[in-house]
């Protein structure tokens, strides 16, 4: 686990010195959000509270994304991931901290800054909670699927297109039961179900991505 911790303390300290990169993204987030906000803050109240949450969820689908390349791309660059890949050390593990830190760089802000964005679109107190854990537990699941697609992509010099042809179907069920918790909620129904498959697909991924990747790696870098 010593490597670990240390590829951990490495990329987050990688993360630190290139912090404008990932704030782009972010402010990326916020400028979406922004401008779904006043193009319907002047019409009806209801219908911003109505597709906020499909905006917070969109938002960060689109923000998670754009800081996807710089998961494995300088990595790769300068020969890192192939040391990676070689070493007597298991593969998925490495992944697997390095998938860490990218949520902790990427998804961890839209959480802590939840409060804001959540005003900005007016979300409903019914509702409030809910999108706040759907957020929580899909988060991570976008990582962990980008992931996958990046590692059988790290090797084009133009696989953006690609990459996100290959994630969009994988995101639907997040998305589907993620959604559909906060419409129950809404309706004042039972959105427990949907909460729990949504924990479902999170360890599932949890489980599966860091193998996956690891493997797409090793392909892409033969």
């Amino acid at each position: 686990m010593s490597i670990f911790f240390a590829l951990m303390k490495r990329d987050l300290q990688i993360a630190y010195r290139r912090r404008s990169e990932y704030v782009i993204s972010f402010m990326f987030l916020i400028i979406i959000i922004s401008i779904f906000a006043l193009a319907t803050r002047g019409h009806d109240a209801k219908i911003l509270s109505t597709i906020g949450p499909g905006i917070l969820w969109s938002s960060a689908l689109l923000a998670t994304l754009l800081s996807l390349e710089q998961l494995f791309r300088q990595d790769y660059d300068d020969g890192t991931l192939e040391q990676i890949i070689v070493s007597q050390h298991p593969t998925a593990l490495m992944v697997l901290a390095k998938l860490i830190v990218h949520w902790l760089v990427t998804g961890l802000p839209l959480i802590l800054l939840f409060p804001v964005l959540a005003l900005m679109v007016s979300v409903p107190d019914k509702v409030y909670w809910v999108l706040f854990i759907t957020l929580l537990i899909g988060t991570p699941i976008l990582s962990f699927v980008g992931a996958i697609g990046l590692a059988l992509t790290v090797g084009l010099s133009r696989g953006g297109l690609m990459l996100a042809i290959l994630l969009i179907p994988l995101y639907i069920p997040t998305f589907l039961f993620g959604l559909g918790a906060v419409a129950k909620a809404a309706d004042g129904l039972d959105y427990m179900p949907n909460i729990m498959m949504l924990l479902g697909i999170f360890i599932l991924w949890f489980s599966l991505a860091p193998i996956l990747t690891a493997t797409a790696l090793k392909i892409s870098l033969r």
